[in-house]
């Protein structure tokens, strides 16, 4: 019973619950697919998007004939009925208290100056920029996912490498005071080790909190307590993944990007916007129908107190002969409008070429450092191997020791480092060229 309050008192103190206490396993994946489905930001974009669909289909639908149906009863209070003072004439207006009126009415669309046509074709290219602004949301956001769990890796393994050397110093500490019991040791060589265990559980408590930081960074990037203990399923490898030319994904980018899709869409929307309107320099022409159906039909003399039905149709025109100037300066927006969409685009397209680059050599210098950083480990590890050995038989001395001690820690850290840096370069060139989805 004590027990159980203490832990109870524990778990009350820290905020952690039971199922945030175990470790969750996650793959890049499956970390990918949960932070896709808790993201608000990507929500959003998915709910502005169907917006802009639903906006597409109002405005197309405006092409199509309207069609609205009336319906009314009145009950009229007595009057007099009205009567010619001819004899033979029969009552033209006579008492009928209760009015009856059904309406059905169409209206067609038949030339508007292109204007509901133009913001027809504004409304579905504004669509499909938003279409592309999820595309591009939601590489960003595997960007982000992708980025923080390979954070998380390098932490982690950073982390299990100071606990290593930290293990490794130690061992030498013992050796070396052994040594120095038996006088094959001085007292400075014992001290020289003993800083190298103070500065690597620096290191390894430094690893600790950097671990804490890149989780909690991890948790919130895809969407999960901050408080869930998560384990890394993925391993990283140094395969490296065969990208074509320079010019060749350069050309990708431009023709795949989603940033450069959108506003293609939008330079396609702002150029409708002129033609909409411009419409306003037009004669706006409909063709009408009516059905009437009432009792008593007004049109019908002289009123009878039962149903009848009629009917009309025609067209009519309407045309603006002043209107303050409105549709020059809506069209002079609609121009300004276009120019700066198209200024954007241009300068994006510039701004990817540079970024394309960049990214590109940045990988290629990734690729080359795993390498350099694999043989460094190797090479490192033959060092300590032979030094341990000397160490042991008296050819080598503690110092020495050391430094093949600290060599390798450093190779190892700088492989670990190589490894996330090849893959994080991997990713941003994946981003850039619009082949991360």
């Amino acid at each position: 019973m004590k027990n159980s309050s203490i832990v109870f008192a524990v778990t009350c103190i820290f905020g952690w619950s039971v199922s945030a206490a175990q470790l969750r396993m996650l793959t890049v994946g499956e970390s990918v697919n949960i932070g896709l489905e808790n993201s608000r930001v990507l929500h959003a974009s998915k709910m502005k998007s169907e917006y802009a669909d639903s906006k597409a289909s109002e405005m197309s639908a405006m092409l199509f004939p309207s069609v609205k149906l009336q319906a009314s009863y009145q009950h009229l209070s007595e009057v007099p009925e009205f009567k010619i003072p001819f004899p033979g004439v029969p009552t033209i207006f006579p008492y009928i208290p209760n009015t009856y009126t059904a309406r059905a009415s169409l209206q067609q669309p038949l030339f508007t100056g292109w204007k509901l046509q133009g913001a027809a074709d504004n409304a579905s290219y504004q669509a499909e920029a938003s279409r592309s602004d999820v595309a591009k949301d939601r590489a960003e956001l595997v960007f982000n996912i992708r980025s923080a769990y390979w954070g998380l890796f390098r932490a982690k393994e950073v982390h299990r490498l100071a606990d290593e050397n930290v293990t490794q110093v130690t061992a030498h500490l013992k050796d070396i005071e052994n040594l120095s019991n038996q006088g094959l040791a001085t007292n400075n060589d014992v001290l020289k080790v003993k800083v190298q265990l103070s500065n690597s559980r620096i290191l390894q408590s430094d690893a600790a909190n950097n671990v804490r930081v890149a989780a909690i960074v991890f948790n919130s990037t895809i969407g999960i307590a901050l408080d869930t203990k998560v384990g890394i399923a993925s391993p990283l490898t140094s395969s490296t993944k065969n990208f074509p030319e320079l010019e060749t994904i350069l050309k990708s980018a431009f023709q795949q990007r989603p940033d450069v899709l959108a506003l293609e869409s939008r330079v396609k929307a702002a150029d409708a916007g002129i033609v909409a309107a411009a419409g306003g320099w037009f004669p706006q022409i409909f063709l009408t129908g009516n059905y009437y159906y009432s009792r008593p039909n007004q049109r019908i003399l002289p009123s009878k107190d039962e149903f009848k039905d009629t009917w009309d149709f025609g067209i009519s025109l309407q045309f603006d002969l002043w209107n303050n100037l409105t549709t020059m300066h809506q069209t002079n927006q609609a121009k300004a409008q276009y120019e700066q969409t198209k200024d954007v685009l241009a300068t994006l397209r510039d701004g990817i070429t540079l970024e394309v680059m960049q990214s590109y050599l940045n990988y290629q210098q990734a690729k080359e450092r795993i390498h350099l950083a694999e043989l460094s480990v190797e090479q490192a590890n033959e060092s300590y191997r032979i030094t341990a050995e000397k160490f042991k038989t008296g050819l080598a001395t503690s110092s020495e020791l050391l430094d093949a001690e600290v060599a390798l820690l450093h190779s190892k850290l700088q492989f670990t480092q190589s490894l996330v840096d090849h893959e994080l370069a991997q990713v941003r060139l994946e981003k850039v060229i619009g082949e991360l989805h």
